[in-house]
This record gives C-alpha cells, sequence and structure tokens, in this order.
C-alpha cells in the first residue's frame, strides 16, 4: 500500500479524541420531521467562523490522494448520468459533494464502491486503480460506503448489524475493539444493541448505518446524505460525530443538498450539476463562488 494512504485508525490511535464525550454530545434520541423531508439547518456557529477556524484536529498527511476520480463517465442504459467528473480527496480531509437531486452525486460514490461499472475514466485509491474490482475486494482495501436512506436489517439486532459491517478477514480479529469505539461515538446505541433496528428511531438508525460503515475499520467513508429527514437536534449530533470520525484518521466524503450545513464542516467542497462539475476548491471557494451564491443561496 503506498505510503500516501492512512492507516485505519477505529480503536486505535484516535481512540482518545474519538471516544471521550467532552463535546458535551448526549444519547438524546432526538425527534424526526414528520413527513420525511430534509430539516431545517440546526443552530451552529457563525459559517464563517467555522470556515476561517482551526475547527477540529485531523491527521494531515502529506503527499498522494486518498481519492482520485479520473475524467468519469456513467450511463444507465443509453441515459449518460455523468460526463467526464474528475475529483480527489486527500488524506484527513472532509469533503462535501453538492448538487441538487439527479445531478449525479450518488452515481460517483456508487462507482468508487463498484456498485456500477464506469463507462470510462478511472477511480484510485491510495494510488491502486479500483475501478472494475468487486465491491468486497474494494472494501477490503479500506473503503467504507454508507447508503442513501439507511438501509439497515430491520429484523436484526443493533449490534448483529453491526457486526455484519466487519465480515471481512480484515476487521473481524478486531471486531469487538471496533464496536467498543462504535458504541463510544453512539452511546445510545449501546442501549439498544440487543433490539431490533427496526425499532430504532430514523436518527438512530442513521447512526447505525454509520456505525455499521465503521465496523469495516475503513481509511476512507463515503455517506450518502447522512442528514436527510432528520431532525436539527440530530443533523447536530452527526456533524459532531462526522468531525470525530475524521480526528480519528478516517478522510470522509459525503453527499449533501445544503450547502452552508456541509461546506460548515468540510475542508473542500465540490458542486455537481446535470452529471458535469461545474464547482470545486476549499470550503470557503465553494461558498463564495458565482454558482453558489446565485443559485443555491439566492445572493
Amino acid at each position: 500500500m503506498p505510503s500516501s494512504c492512512p492507516r485505519a485508525a477505529p480503536g486505535g490511535p484516535g481512540r482518545g479524541s474519538a471516544g471521550s464525550r467532552s463535546d458535551g454530545l448526549t444519547g438524546d434520541r432526538g425527534r424526526e420531521t414528520g413527513d420525511g423531508g430534509r430539516s431545517p439547518v440546526p443552530r451552529l456557529p457563525s459559517l464563517r467562523a467555522r470556515l476561517t477556524a482551526d475547527r477540529f484536529k485531523v491527521f494531515r498527511r502529506d503527499g498522494g490522494s486518498v481519492l482520485r476520480v479520473q475524467d468519469l463517465e456513467v450511463t444507465y442504459g443509453d441515459f449518460q448520468v455523468l460526463w467526464g467528473v474528475s475529483l480527489e480527496v486527500h488524506p484527513g480531509e472532509v469533503v462535501c459533494l453538492l448538487g441538487p437531486n439527479g445531478a449525479g452525486k450518488s452515481t460517483i460514490i456508487n462507482a468508487v464502491s463498484g456498485l456500477v461499472r464506469p463507462l470510462a475514466g478511472r477511480v484510485e485509491f491510495c494510488g491502486e486503480r479500483i475501478d472494475g474490482l468487486p465491491t468486497h475486494e474494494i472494501v477490503t482495501r479500506g473503503v467504507s460506503h454508507v447508503l442513501e436512506r439507511r438501509r439497515v436489517f430491520p429484523y436484526l439486532t443493533v449490534e448483529k448489524n453491526l457486526l455484519l459491517g466487519s465480515y471481512q478477514d480484515r476487521a473481524r480479529p478486531r471486531r469487538e475493539e471496533s464496536l467498543a469505539w462504535v458504541f463510544s461515538l453512539f452511546p445510545i446505541l449501546r442501549g439498544r444493541r440487543h433490539q431490533l433496528a427496526q425499532s430504532l428511531s430514523g436518527g438512530e438508525q442513521q447512526m447505525l448505518a454509520i456505525g455499521r460503515g465503521l465496523m469495516s475499520r475503513p481509511k476512507f467513508l463515503m455517506i450518502d446524505e447522512p442528514f436527510l429527514g432528520l431532525s436539527p437536534l440530530v443533523v447536530t449530533e452527526i456533524l459532531k460525530i462526522i468531525t470525530q470520525i475524521n480526528a480519528a484518521g478516517v478522510s470522509v466524503l459525503f453527499i449533501e443538498q445544503n450547502v452552508q450545513l456541509a461546506l460548515g464542516i468540510s475542508h473542500r467542497g465540490y458542486v455537481l450539476e446535470s452529471g458535469r462539475m461545474v464547482v470545486s476548491g476549499s470550503a470557503k471557494e465553494v461558498l463564495e463562488s458565482d454558482v453558489v451564491r446565485k443559485v443555491y443561496l439566492g445572493i
């Protein structure tokens, strides 16, 4: 494995910062929006302050990219979804992928995780080309993908859902250590470990889905719409959890439609429209771009 690729950190070097509760997080259940729609923006510190401050410590590393997507094109039958899309995630980064419904955001991360085959282009993880590999081999290399709308197993317990995330040889020997780390991030899941997943609230199911993704001990975590349909209280908690995961040494790419919410915790961002990348840069650069100001912020 190239030296530019960070080592998986759950239960390891990041345990102190990720496992502590000094940030004031609680296991409060919160309430989801009744219509399952997009939740309002939670009350968080000033966006400008968060874009310029040292918001959280990460294990930054010089060198190559964790993820490099180059000139990616994907079709569904005769319909082309992505047109020459390129993006990168560097070690220690949180990166957001923004854009409206149908822009092709989920297709990008589905191509990274091997769920769809690109028509053209290439996907590299830690310097190794992975497009064309089966999904289980991509997971074994250190990539984890949390799908949109949670996709938990409703008739399995919380603990069994989590343990399914550690099925491969790379993670199985340390699954108890990983389980303890997940429970430290999501203490409410510890108290519900013997409940069926279907009995959880929407926010708790999202926590379960993220926790299951962490059980494979990833170097790189992709999350598809982690805040969809959740109350502001739960959104705020999951925002903090994402920064804790990152502080433990895991690079993160997540999809979101709410520009200000996503850029508030990201180092860099990309904006996708109609299958083409239209904006990329630091969080501040994306926020201040003409496209984002006019189309998304109405300025």
